[in-house]
């Protein structure tokens, strides 16, 4: 199984998007993660958030993105304000603790200067 990232798009300096992640229901009984992979560099997590709503950002984001879940709808986002041209990659969901097979495709978010 692999989770689906949707919401991505061009977005100007500045502007915001929000991202989401579903899947079943195994899967996000665990605490969950956003990723992203920019072009040359390595996949980096940006925030993971467990079930209970405990959350963890990593310091290129905080402050700029929010990370959420909906336990009933099996259902995570992505709230990304203030984007940067520096934000632009695949952004990418799985398990706080990543596991192969969950990661799917990711979403494309571009940031125009």
């Amino acid at each position: 199984v692999q989770l689906q990232a949707s919401g991505g798009g061009l977005v100007q300096a500045g502007g915001s998007l929000r991202l989401s992640c579903a899947g079943p229901r195994s899967i996000f009984a665990n605490a969950m993660g956003w990723y992203r992979q920019a072009p040359g560099k390595q996949r980096e997590l940006l925030a993971g958030i467990t079930r209970g709503g405990i959350t963890n950002y990593a310091d290129s984001v905080k402050g700029r993105f929010a990370i959420s879940r909906d336990n009933a709808k099996n259902t995570m986002y992505l709230q990304m304000d203030g984007l940067k041209v520096e934000d632009a990659a695949v952004y990418y969901c799985n398990t706080w603790a990543p596991m192969s097979q969950y990661w799917g495709q990711g979403t494309q978010v571009t940031v125009s200067s």
